[in-house]
């Protein structure tokens, strides 16, 4: 009964359209004072909101989140769309291959799908346009696309999923992410194909290959700042946290000094936008810790991996289970708050089908990451349509062969945990 009035509630109002974060703590107070008094209620909701956002860990958020908006507005995007179009540009639906490896390029540094969606969708929509594509299936591409990034290390997610697994290793999540990441990305380039040649659209060849020594040169600045955060986490140099600061210091050198394509007078509204992305995800995270110790309490997630497993004896089928449920959460939460919440959940259950927490954080990311670009909640597929001003329903068609493509990524990664595990095991990370 209390679950039935936690989530009812909780979706109800999401329902109304209130913010999530507000959403979670209302449902979380009016269940807490349904078995506990109201000073010791309203005390430890407030308690649980801090010690929520008490973690060193989460420090190399608002690091990551600034160096993807420098990233983005510094000229790193750029080049690495230059860097994308000699190695793929003259192939069949070159540009639209361009759009994905530019996506996961820009993803993997910056480790935003926002970031992405808007740097990258903001040039290469409007190229693709002109080279012949239609924009809904140019937007279609940039929105699924973007998704990548976050299971390419740097992912401020897979930092969160840490915390809410109870302490999954950030460097072994880094690096799992890897393969799954480069998966989706071969998967959307197919995709992308059978539409170009179902529907005849004509590829630009005009792209020369005398430019990749210019373009290589132009990227590499931006290429090592994976080397440099990835190989400093691995090789113990420093912490996840460091690493981050480390990546805005990089980033302003690059759009400062090297690139020179930003001011100093730049940096003000970057630093807001910061602040203000921050605050919305460390207000959501305090908000899901509230109501994760209210499962915790009211012993939700155990009634429900009892009621899960008494459904099958098979493992196939109770892992499918809990991947469809987390296809309909990710279609109306956003990921932040849908990992804070149904992890503590479905992890147990996980650990006990013999799932290992690593495999079940990339599964449970990836499966998430298809609701970003999913109606009626999809914050890529929002801002996509919103800089290839085009709208939701026009890029409905274009974009199933590219869902279909995603899915079946998330099928083979649920099947063969190898995908996940194979580079860190690889470098002894677990």
């Amino acid at each position: 009964m209390t679950s039935l009035i936690l989530f009812g509630l909780f979706v109800i109002l999401l329902v109304l359209n209130i913010p999530i974060a507000v959403s979670i703590i209302v449902a979380t107070l009016a269940t807490m004072l349904l078995t506990i008094d109201t000073l010791p209620a309203l005390t430890t909701l407030a308690q649980r909101l801090s010690v929520g956002v008490d973690s060193f860990a989460l420090l190399a958020i608002p690091f990551f989140v600034l160096s993807g908006y420098l990233m983005g507005q510094g000229g790193i995007a750029v080049r690495l769309i230059e860097f994308a179009k000699v190695l793929v540009g003259r192939l069949p639906g070159g540009l639209a291959f361009v759009n994905i490896i530019s996506c996961a390029l820009f993803g993997s540094i910056s480790g935003s799908a926002v970031a992405a969606t808007s740097a990258v969708g903001g040039f290469m929509i409007p190229a693709m346009e002109k080279e012949g594509y239609d924009k809904p299936f140019s937007t279609a591409v940039t929105v699924t696309a973007a998704t990548t990034g976050m299971l390419i290390p740097p992912s401020n997610i897979l930092i969160i999923f840490s915390l809410a697994s109870g302490g999954v290793s950030i460097a072994a999540l880094f690096i799992a992410g890897y393969l799954p990441g480069l998966l989706v990305t071969v998967l959307l380039m197919l995709g992308a194909s059978f539409y170009i040649k179902r529907h005849g659209i004509t590829t630009d060849k005009t792209i020369s290959i005398g430019k990749f020594w210019p373009s290589l040169i132009g990227a590499i600045p931006c290429l090592f700042l994976i080397v440099l955060i990835i190989g400093g986490i691995i090789g113990g140099f420093f912490t996840p946290t460091e690493a981050g600061a480390i990546a805005v210091i990089y980033s302003l050198v690059l759009s400062l000094g090297l690139y020179k394509e930003l001011r100093v007078k730049d940096l003000y509204p970057i630093f807001l936008k910061t602040i203000n992305t921050t605050a919305i995800v460390m207000f959501l995270i305090g908000a899901s810790a509230a109501m994760s110790w209210l499962m915790s309490y009211e012993q939700i997630p155990q009634t429900i991996s009892n009621s899960l497993l008494s459904l099958s004896e098979n493992a196939l089928i109770i892992l499918l289970i809990m991947n469809l449920l987390l296809l309909a959460v990710g279609t109306f939460m956003d990921v932040t708050p849908a990992v804070l919440i149904f992890t503590p959940i479905f992890l147990p259950i996980a650990e006990m089908l013999g799932i290992s927490p690593l495999h079940f954080g990339i599964m449970m990311i990836l499966n998430l990451s298809i609701g970003l670009c999913t109606p009626p909640v999809g914050s890529v597929l929002f801002v996509g349509c919103s800089v290839g001003r085009v709208s939701i329903s026009s890029i409905m068609k274009p974009i199933l062969p590219l869902y279909a493509a995603m899915l079946i990524a998330l099928a083979l990664t649920i099947a063969f945990p190898q995908i996940s595990e194979f580079l860190p095991k690889l470098l002894g990370l677990i």
